[in-house]
């Protein structure tokens, strides 16, 4: 693929159709969860109750205090998934699926939980990168200007200059922790 060559999708927004680059779809849908994460933050959440879909949806969104949203389509394919593996139970409602936790899936738990640690960390940091999408635009701009400026380079980089943009970098991190 060229490497100059960025993939667009039009994607239906409140002001109308607007397109996204690959790279701007990224940014704004952060992929939060690493492969396994949410099929385990799942199952722990059916294993303290039985729950809907749905409901698992408003739990994690309760976990990133809003700030993101897992769509159904993200959510119903990891619970067919868990259930296919006999982890959980299904017992229909209605038009609703019932999730409950079977032995098979408070074994297996127990058996993931250094794994499940991990995920409430990742779920934790991701939560706090998620809440900096409230700084101001002044900063995202500048931001986003430094990122420009490094891809500038595309790799051509000597030691003097690594060295140079090494210390720029770590110095403006350091200037801005100290106030």
């Amino acid at each position: 693929m060229n490497e100059h060559y960025v993939q667009t999708v039009e994607v239906e927004s409140r002001a109308g159709l607007a397109r996204y680059s690959a790279r701007e779809r990224a940014v704004r849908n952060p992929r939060i969860f690493a492969s396994g994460d949410l099929k385990l933050l799942l199952l722990e959440l059916i294993g303290q109750q039985p729950c809907h879909g749905y409901d698992l949806i408003q739990q994690i969104e309760g976990l990133f205090d809003g700030a993101y949203s897992p769509s159904p389509g993200v959510i119903y394919p990891a619970l067919a998934f868990l259930e296919s593996g006999e982890l959980v139970g299904v017992a229909s409602q209605g038009d609703k699926k019932n999730y409950s936790i079977t032995e098979s899936g408070r074994t297996y738990l127990i058996q993931q939980q250094v794994a499940l640690n991990g995920v409430h960390i990742r779920i934790d940091v991701s939560r706090r990168s998620l809440r900096g999408h409230d700084r101001p635009p002044e900063i995202h701009e500048a931001m986003h200007n430094v990122r420009h400026a490094l891809q500038l380079h595309q790799g051509h980089w000597s030691p003097a200059e690594v060295q140079r943009v090494h210390d720029l970098l770590n110095n403006t991190a350091k200037a801005i922790v100290d106030g």
